[in-house]
């Protein structure tokens, strides 16, 4: 990174975050009809492009898991008449940032570039897309790359447990694949295979763009069709059923000489497009996803010890919604954290919240939220959401008010209907006391 990037990223990193109601959020449509949702910001000569193309890694083939994975490694490592070399040293000399990333259900890309490089970096993700090469030296590098860190993950209790975790909530269903693959599966993906993936998988009917930045709205409506205007209109067929996760409350053990066990949990969550998502959104921050504040944390933590952290958040998927959790804790002291957090969701299902823990909840949800549009790329993965959620250019305006809307008798019904402590299914990784597999 040259320096002159490096003092206008920090110069923004440390700005004061944008108010919501001030970010004017512009719906754009290039001549070919490709859209794209642009928040214009010229107070720094850097711009940020989010892509996202619907379908993700649950979409692997049977044998070739971590197909996508691969894909992400391997797209900017050569493309067009550029080598490996040619292409990664291009991008450094120019400062632009450009990576991949996959997930269950869907295959992003983040480009960020000043704007004096525009023309070159834009070049470099249209060649990324279209045109990735796929050479034998890089493939085999990034191949060795993955293998070692799924060498990694085979010992870290963390990374096991939350394989473990959708392998058995899913069994059958494509969600229980491991996204990044297997030795076996990894070692088995071939160039052709990366380039059949990215001529079916990218195609202008399942791409998202969020823009901030230094361009204007007349700007970026060429630049679309420059960038993306070469890709198939379609993507290869593809589909997947909805997933029934199997929560029946049981305590799955994997053994690991480790001297403090991975504990993680689930149960059933709720849609985002489900009308009480706000209000379950507002009791799992009183529950367990308010940090220091949370009932998780207090009881867990600060009461018992039990475990440096204890935390819920909620999931969810395209095809699956889950309230997911979990803590570390001393072997010893397994079924005792077990214990509190199902008691913890009992009690919240059954007396649910006091008027001061919801009030705040709002206050802090509300308050915080401006905090999240601080930089160009958070308000550009922002955009890319509220896209995937259909949620409306104007979902900035009206987020808060979701909050504000939630009453104690909403939050109290929701947790009363959707806090299950009995179906609360854990996986623990490690050597507890006390426990064996399926209990």
């Amino acid at each position: 990174m040259n320096r002159l990037f490096a003092f206008i990223l920090t110069a923004m990193l440390i700005s004061n975050a944008t108010p919501a109601k001030a970010v004017e959020v512009q719906e754009i449509v290039s001549p070919t009809g490709i859209k794209a949702l642009l928040v214009e910001d010229h107070a720094n000569p850097i711009i940020a492009f989010r892509i996202a193309f619907r379908g993700g890694s649950a979409l692997d083939p049977d044998g070739v898991e971590g197909l996508a994975n691969m894909v992400s490694g391997l797209i900017d490592e050569g493309a067009g008449d550029m080598d490996s070399q040619a292409f990664q040293g291009q991008l450094e000399d120019l400062s632009i940032r450009l990576s991949f990333s996959s997930g269950m259900d869907t295959f992003r890309g983040t480009l960020t570039t000043l704007s004096q490089n525009k023309a070159e970096a834009f070049q470099m993700l249209r060649l990324a897309l279209t045109e990735p090469r796929f050479d034998d030296e890089p493939v085999e590098r990034i191949r060795s790359q993955i293998l070692a860190n799924l060498r990694q993950k085979s010992q870290d209790p963390d990374s096991i447990a939350g394989e473990a975790l959708f392998r058995k909530l899913f069994t059958g269903h494509a969600y229980a694949k491991a996204s990044d693959g297997t030795t076996e599966s990894v070692s088995a993906i071939t160039a052709g295979a990366m380039r059949d993936f990215v001529s079916r998988r990218f195609a202008r009917n399942n791409l998202y763009i969020g823009v901030t930045g230094d361009i204007t709205a007349s700007e970026l409506k060429q630049v679309l069709d420059d960038i993306f205007g070469g890709l198939p209109e379609q993507s290869g067929a593809w589909a997947l059923p909805q997933a029934d996760a199997s929560l029946d409350g049981t305590v799955y053990v994997t053994d690991l000489a480790v001297p403090q066990s991975a504990v993680i949990f689930a149960q059933q969550g709720l849609d985002r497009a489900h009308p009480d998502f706000y209000a379950a959104y507002v009791l799992n921050y009183v529950l367990g996803g308010g940090g220091l504040t949370s009932r998780l944390y207090n009881e867990v933590r600060e009461k018992r010890g039990l475990a440096y952290s204890a935390y819920s958040y909620l999931s969810p998927y395209d095809h699956a919604a889950l309230i997911v959790g979990g803590a570390g804790t001393a072997n010893e002291r397994v079924p005792e954290t077990i214990s509190v957090i199902r008691d913890q969701w009992r009690l919240a299902a059954s007396n649910g919240l006091s008027t001061t823990e919801l009030e705040n909840a709002k206050t802090y949800l509300t308050g915080s939220y401006p905090l999240r549009f601080s930089s160009n790329g958070a308000i550009a993965n922002m955009l890319l959401g509220i896209q995937m959620e259909d949620l409306g250019s104007t979902y900035f305006e009206r987020r808060n008010s979701y909050i504000e809307q939630v009453t104690l008798a909403d939050v109290n019904r929701v947790a009363r209907q959707l806090l299950n402590p009995d179906s609360l299914t854990f996986v623990v990784v490690g050597q507890p006391a006390g426990l064996d597999d399926s209990q």
